[in-house]
């Protein structure tokens, strides 16, 4: 890929505040600089993503990337966001980021090759194609004003926030959350009602089997990880439930709001 190129998808354009040293979502918080390997295999992804987007003719799709090892969890994707094309035929991806060791994240606009530029656990993409109307709706969405991608946005961050809760927003939670608020623009005005929308749509999330120890573990270690927005009658019998990238994957199709998920290895 030619430098030119991969200059141009790494461009981040910030929704929200200025992107912090260290934004993270579905992948570790550890800080390492970038080898040219991680680089080159980030942008070449990235190419190929853009280039089987294109092909497609899909002006709006979910995409996920592997930045975890999620497989103790029997899931393969760790992060979501609402990519679009532009009209100067580029792909940007609206997606919230934690910043990282902090209880607090925010929204980004990001070209593919950022997206991408990280140390991943897998150089893999997938995406869901939403049905056209979908994505009339979400496109008219992320190329509108700001305040409605931000609208019901919730910068307190925990990265297992309960499905159906509001004290806390993980990214995935947030992208299907604005998905519910684009379909139903003149009434669903908060995440209650956009909550409300995806049950009655039919999304059920991910239940994590995670132990007492597991859970007072990870509240003391990050100030990401937070167990107390969860019912206890859930959370004391050990069921975390909350929004994964597969458990949307598999919601989507089978509601008939988007096709089977597409897949792209390096």
């Amino acid at each position: 890929m030619r430098l030119v190129n991969a200059v141009a998808m790494a461009v981040v354009t910030v929704v929200v505040g200025m992107l912090p040293l260290h934004a993270h979502a579905g992948r570790s918080c550890e800080t390492r600089k970038p080898t040219a390997e991680v680089i080159t295999k980030g942008m070449q992804l990235a190419e190929r993503t853009s280039a089987a987007l294109d092909a497609s003719g899909a002006r709006v799709v979910l995409l996920a990337r592997a930045g975890q090892d999620l497989q103790r969890y029997r899931l393969q994707y760790s992060h979501l966001g609402l990519a679009y094309k532009t009209n100067d035929g580029a792909w940007r991806v609206v997606h919230k980021l934690n910043q990282c060791g902090t209880a607090v994240a925010s929204l980004y606009r990001q070209g593919l090759g950022e997206f991408f530029l990280d140390d991943l656990w897998h150089y893999e993409a997938a995406w869901e194609i939403p049905t056209p109307a979908v994505q009339a709706q979400l496109l008219a969405l992320l190329q509108g004003p700001s305040a409605g991608i931000v609208r019901l946005n919730t910068p307190a961050y925990s990265i297992v926030s309960y499905a159906w809760g509001q004290k806390y927003q993980q990214s995935n939670q947030w992208a299907i959350e604005t998905m519910a608020a684009a379909m139903e623009p003149a009434t669903i005005r908060n995440r209650a009602q956009a909550q409300a929308w995806l049950q009655f749509k039919g999304y059920e999330p991910t239940t994590l089997r995670l132990g007492a120890l597991t859970r007072l573990g990870g509240r003391l270690s990050s100030a990401n990880v937070a167990f107390d927005d969860h019912p206890n009658e859930k959370r004391f019998s050990d069921r975390i439930e909350t929004v994964s990238v597969d458990s949307v994957f598999a919601w989507l199709p089978r509601a008939g709001l988007a096709s089977q998920p597409v897949r792209l290895k390096l």
